[in-house]
C-alpha cells in the first residue's frame, strides 16, 4: 500500500474512532509532513481523499475541518423498499435505473440466484442518489412468470408498490446474507468513488405461498449507512 493511502486510512480512522470529532480542524499540512515523515506531495494526496470521502472540507484560512457524519440508520431484518426508507428518513434521494433486461437464467445464474434453469427474469440495475452522492447500487432478478411486465419507469419509482399495488402480490419474507467485500474497478466507477470496500446485502425475497419471485444484491457505502436490527430473547431456550 502507498504512503498516502496508509496516511488517509489512519486519519479515516481516527475520525471514525472521534480521535479528530466533527469541527476539529486537522494538524495543518507541515505538522502531518512531521507526524508521518512523508513530503508535501504525499499529506496533501491523503487529504484529497478524505475530501473526496466527504470526511474533511478545506477552511479558507483555517486549514481542514472535520465533518459531521451521519450515518442512516438501514434496517437489515425487515422487508423494506428503499422509497419507503427514503420516505421515512426525509431524505433528498433519486434513483436511476441503469438497465433493464429479460434474461433466461441458465446454471451459473442458477447457483447465484436460486431461480430454476430455464427461468425468464428480469435484471434491473439501479443507482441511488443520497445528497447529490451515489450510496447504493441495486441489482434485482425479478421471475417474470410473477412480474409479466417491467418498465424503467416503474423501476424509478418503487417496484414493490407496483406489485403489491398494481398486481396485488402477497410479499412475505426474505433470507439474507450479508458481508464486506472489497470494491471492484467496474463497481468503482459504477458509483463513482475510490471506497476500498462495501457493504453487499444479498436477499431471496418469497410470497406468502414461499414462492420465491426476487433475488436482490444491494452493494452500499460504508461510509453512509449504519445497519440496525432488533432482536428480542427466547426464553426457556
Amino acid at each position: 500500500m502507498k504512503k498516502y493511502q496508509e496516511i488517509f486510512n489512519d486519519l479515516q480512522e481516527k475520525i471514525a474512532n472521534q480521535t479528530y470529532q466533527s469541527g476539529d480542524l486537522l494538524p495543518t499540512e507541515k505538522e502531518l509532513q512531521h507526524i508521518y515523515s512523508v513530503s508535501r506531495d504525499t499529506v496533501r494526496k491523503s487529504l484529497q481523499l478524505l475530501t473526496e470521502q466527504g470526511l474533511i472540507q478545506k477552511v479558507q484560512g483555517r486549514g481542514s475541518q472535520v465533518i459531521q457524519q451521519e450515518l442512516l440508520h438501514f434496517p437489515v431484518s425487515g422487508l423494506t423498499s428503499y422509497k419507503e426508507l427514503v420516505a421515512s428518513l426525509s431524505l433528498d434521494s433519486k434513483t436511476h435505473v441503469r438497465s433493464l433486461e429479460r434474461l433466461t437464467v441458465d446454471q451459473k445464474m442458477q447457483t447465484r440466484t436460486g431461480f430454476e434453469v430455464g427461468t425468464d427474469i428480469w435484471r434491473i440495475m439501479r443507482t441511488r442518489t443520497i445528497d447529490g452522492q451515489i450510496s447504493v447500487l441495486d441489482i434485482d432478478y425479478l421471475s417474470c412468470e410473477v412480474v409479466p411486465q417491467m418498465t424503467k419507469a416503474i423501476a424509478e419509482q418503487s417496484i414493490y408498490e407496483y406489485l403489491e399495488k398494481e398486481l396485488g402480490l402477497d410479499i412475505a419474507y426474505a433470507r439474507k446474507e450479508i458481508t464486506i467485500q472489497a470494491m471492484s474497478e467496474w463497481e468503482r466507477k459504477v458509483m463513482e468513488n475510490r471506497d476500498d470496500y462495501l457493504v453487499l446485502i444479498k436477499s431471496r425475497v418469497y410470497l406468502a405461498d414461499t414462492h420465491q419471485f426476487q433475488y436482490t444484491e444491494s452493494e452500499h457505502k460504508m461510509d453512509k449507512f449504519k445497519f440496525v436490527d432488533f432482536a428480542r430473547r427466547k426464553h426457556g431456550l
